[in-house]
């Protein structure tokens, strides 16, 4: 789907054919979901902040500027009520971290040796673990920069700094979770 089509069912949903939001949704709802999730470690505060993301992001709908791309500013909308969940309550780790790779991808990293995907699983353990220990301003820029796979620009744009304090921030989580990882050891 292009800029142009999401303008347009912008523009219809503002006009009041609502159902075709669910086409935006559609488009995002994994990556809205994955970011809920890498940044708070639980799977259902990651589903509940997504329905809440696309929530406000459909009560704003209205204040879009077509002249921006949507994906950003619907992850701005995104990172601030993540970053208020954060600050509200604790964090927890009671969710299994595993639950968001596909059984697939483990088997493929591991050549479909068994003994691989035991250590590939835990593997992704301690990483997901080190990445809830990064202070958040590092989590969400290498996860913004890994996961979804975002551009320094884009970076900066979503969280509202320059692509110099971008690349820092990202730079500096990798040393640190380098760092974490090298403890766990």
């Amino acid at each position: 789907m292009s800029d142009r089509e999401e303008n347009e069912i912008i523009r219809h949903v503002c006009e009041g054919n609502r159902h075709e939001y669910v086409l935006l949704v559609n488009r995002y709802k994994n990556q809205v979901f994955n970011l809920a999730y890498r940044m708070t470690g639980s799977y259902d505060d990651a589903e509940d902040l997504a329905q809440e993301i696309f929530a406000k992001a459909f009560q704003n709908l209205i204040h879009f500027d077509c002249n921006q791309k949507f994906f950003t500013w619907l992850y701005t909308i995104g990172l601030n009520l993540i970053r208020n969940h954060l600050k509200k309550r604790e964090r927890t780790f009671t969710d299994d971290p595993l639950e968001s790779v596909p059984v697939k991808q483990l088997e493929d990293k591991a050549s479909g040796n068994p003994e691989r995907i035991i250590m590939t699983g835990q593997d992704i353990r301690r990483l997901n673990a080190a990445l809830l220990r990064l202070p958040g301003e590092f989590r969400e820029a290498v996860l913004l920069r890994f996961q979804q796979g975002l551009n320094f620009n884009d970076i900066a744009d979503l969280t509202g700094i320059s692509q110099s304090a971008a690349k820092m921030r990202v730079y500096r989580g990798l040393e640190k979770l380098r760092e974490l990882m090298e403890g766990d050891t």
